[in-house]
């Protein structure tokens, strides 16, 4: 009974390894020239890109969905161009993000991935950007809120529920992510 118990513990070791958080650092280089380069004066500290939204998109998500991948899927259906992030809820049963990890360029990314940790969803936001998904999210558990970047993998527990405004044609969004332009 105890070669039992012994061997079935030793098979349930790489199952919970699998389980555990994992986090990896990646450096996100444009190029040296980029990284180096000062901030232009004729690129203004803040500016403004009017615009009014042609449509509102609530999404709902169900049960082990993968909230990346629908809403690539949303926004591939229903022909997105630009659109802003103003809200997301529910809960996830796992959970992947990246956040930035220094203050220097080239910018250095963590991702974070648990597939096993189940969190709420407290908030998301974000862009599409010519049919390109800029999505963050903040999770909580019992102990903290967390988040950044959403990846692949961060599957839906209960429901989550997406809310998107549509920018009507003409609205350019190509800089806004864009950390050259500076």
């Amino acid at each position: 009974m105890r070669r039992l118990l012994s061997a079935l513990a030793f098979l349930a070791l790489p199952a919970a390894a699998w389980a555990q958080q994992t986090r990896t650092e990646v450096v996100k280089p444009t190029t040296p020239a980029d990284d180096a380069k000062p901030n232009s004066d004729k690129v203004p500290a803040v500016y403004a890109i009017p615009g009014q939204f042609d449509r509102i998109l609530v999404l709902r998500f169900k049960y082990q969905a993968d909230l990346l991948a629908g809403l690539e899927s949303m926004v591939k259906q229903h022909k997105i161009r630009n659109a802003v992030i103003l809200a997301g809820a529910g809960s996830v049963r796992g959970y992947h993000f990246h956040s930035v990890t220094n203050r220097t360029f080239p910018s250095k990314n963590i991702y974070v991935k648990d597939p096993t940790a189940p969190a709420d969803i407290a908030g998301m936001n974000g862009y599409v950007v010519d049919g390109k998904l800029h999505v963050h999210i903040t999770l909580t558990d019992p102990d903290k809120a967390f988040g950044g970047h959403l990846e692949a993998g961060t599957e839906v527990f209960t429901f989550a529920v997406v809310t998107v405004g549509v920018f009507r044609d003409g609205v350019d969004l190509s800089r806004v992510d864009d950390k050259t332009y500076r």
